[in-house]
């Protein structure tokens, strides 16, 4: 049983699906539904031990506060808008100590989490959503190694980072956290 097939089935009949479906998440807006597909594959890529071998077109980037700080939101957002991704959702805004040690909680035992958090405290950044077929792998190599002088020639990494503590931008490693990052900025009503 293919998964794509089992998706698209579930989104041509929406009506089989009851309000308390485990999976489903709706935003009740003006009469509107919508629904967490991607929950709807996971459960049933569980539920008949389905591997899913499509990743999704969206991921999640950060511009942090150096390249903030250094004037480079429009050149990394050209970049990024020239490697052929679209941006869904986009928000300027800072992070306070609290907010930044909940998006980065999962390194919170790392010896460098006191440092990433009041590095990422410290300024303003953007925030986004991008979509493009292969989008997580495709974003992973246009922004470069995580320490810009090992990063690719032309890479956003290598043309605005100074260093692998001040890196430029943050980009999502999974789908999952893809996912997970970007509804951390972003409500459903904020993505286009």
């Amino acid at each position: 049983m293919e998964i794509n097939r089992i998706i698209q089935h579930k989104k041509s009949s929406v009506s089989h699906f009851k309000p308390n479906y485990p999976l489903l998440t709706s935003i009740r807006d003006r009469k509107t539904m919508f629904i967490d597909y991607s929950s709807i594959k996971t459960y049933f890529c569980k539920k008949f031990d389905i591997k899913s071998t499509m990743s999704t077109n969206r991921t999640f980037t950060m511009i942090k506060p150096d390249a903030v700080a250094n004037g480079h939101i429009g050149s990394i957002i050209n970049d990024i808008t020239n490697a052929g991704f679209k941006i869904i959702a986009l928000k300027y805004t800072k992070l306070t100590d609290e907010t930044a040690g909940q998006f980065y909680a999962v390194h919170a035992e790392r010896p460098f989490y006191k440092d990433l958090v009041s590095f990422m405290s410290s300024g303003p950044i953007v925030a986004a959503i991008l979509e493009k077929d292969n989008a997580i792998e495709d974003f992973r190599k246009l922004i470069g190694a995580t320490n810009p002088a090992e990063a690719a020639e032309g890479t956003i990494r290598q043309k605005y980072a100074k260093s692998i503590d001040a890196n430029a931008v943050h980009g999502s490693d999974s789908d999952e956290n893809a996912e997970i990052e970007g509804n951390f900025f972003f409500k459903a009503d904020e993505r286009f």
